[in-house]
């Protein structure tokens, strides 16, 4: 028998776990000398006062969500994957060959290629620790982690050396055709009549990260790969017993993890700057292990919480604009999210199991 029902795991740990990070949070925020109260309101009304402000909540949220189901897809085989950053900024890459070295009619059949091409970078960035951990033992930790500085130095050596268009002194490559550049939620919008702020950058990638949402559900709860990844997961040995290969789930499940992450590209380069610049992923990689974490590794919890990240990124920076309140702060503010949601999962989690089978002996 259960020791807490499937809701209470999936809602109630999770919203008080916030809460207490809130609590903190706003402890944190008495200390520096500020009025907490006003610096929510300020966050709420930045973040989603305006359709300005969801703009950039919804366009951070979509990196997110690519990373939080790469991290999450990992989870399920058992596998920590912190090579998100590296992924991505290899996807990046991806996007941008596809965009700038061949000729596309429509933004339509350019979003196709680039989601494609961007997923296969990112893949082909993981394959080598996936392989490393499959066949030789090697940590996935310590090799993504190795990973993510080989892809930085690797992609600022292009930048500077090959794709940085003669003359300019800025590295990043040329502008993207203008057939490349995909439409804002505004353009998307205005047909049906819905007013929505032109200098949002949140764009059509939204949508590509919903249905890879739903994409991920399928594939883990719905094929015989998702059974095998969940399988190895909760035990390898178990797993080889019914003839399972961890060699095999190892590398096919990060290699999706990677191709995830690579896809985050078609939102903050091709969707965002049209170009490829130094760090275009600004630490969203990271973000998605504490994405994942929160959203118990299910794509809906990964869908909404990637969407909370969203609010305090575009909440911490008006906070940053507005008041004397550090940027860093909303730093601080998601390290205790993180904290709550993962370390200190069973710190929330046990007194409510405790708490759930005293009601059920209660009514027996």
């Amino acid at each position: 028998m259960e020791k807490m029902p499937a809701w209470a795991d999936a809602i109630l740990v999770p919203l008080i776990s916030l809460l207490l990070a809130a609590i903190l949070s706003a402890l944190v925020i008495v200390g520096i000398g500020e009025d907490p109260i006003a610096a929510v309101k300020l966050m709420v009304t930045g973040a989603l006062g305006s359709t300005y402000g969801w703009g950039y909540t919804l366009y951070y949220a979509t990196n997110f969500m690519f990373t939080g189901l790469a991290v999450a897809v990992a989870f399920h085989a058992r596998m920590f994957n912190i090579g998100g950053e590296g992924q991505a900024m290899l996807g990046g890459l991806g996007v941008a060959v596809v965009c700038l070295y061949m000729p596309w009619p429509h933004w339509t059949i350019a979003l196709f290629a680039a989601t494609i091409s961007s997923a296969a970078f990112g893949a082909a960035w993981a394959f080598l620790p996936a392989y490393l951990q499959a066949k030789r033992g090697s940590h996935i930790v310590i090799t993504t982690i190795m990973f993510n500085f080989i892809a930085s130095a690797l992609l600022n050596y292009l930048l500077v050396n090959v794709m940085r268009p003669k003359g300019a002194m800025d590295p990043a490559s040329a502008k993207f055709p203008e057939t490349t550049h995909l439409p804002t939620l505004h353009d998307i919008l205005a047909p049906f009549g819905i007013s929505f702020s032109k200098a949002a950058p949140a764009n059509i990638s939204l949508i590509v990260a919903m249905i890879a949402c739903v994409a991920v559900y399928v594939l883990i709860w719905r094929t015989r790969l998702g059974y095998e990844i969940r399988a190895f997961g909760h035990s390898e040995s178990g797993a080889k017993y019914a003839g399972i290969s961890p060699i095999k789930i190892t590398i096919v499940a990060m290699l999706i993890s990677g191709g995830l992450a690579g896809m985050m590209a078609i939102n903050n380069v091709m969707g965002e700057s049209e170009r490829l610049i130094m760090n275009p992923t600004e630490g969203a990689g990271f973000i998605g292990i504490a994405v994942a974490l929160m959203g118990r590794s299910h794509p809906l919890g990964v869908f909404l919480a990637a969407i909370l990240f969203g609010f305090l990124y575009q909440g911490g920076a008006e906070l940053a604009l507005w008041t004397k309140i550090p940027r860093e702060l909303i730093v601080v503010i998601q390290a205790l999210v993180i904290l709550f949601t993962g370390a200190l999962d069973n710190m929330v989690r046990m007194p409510l199991e405790k708490l759930f089978l005293a009601f059920r002996k209660g009514d027996a």
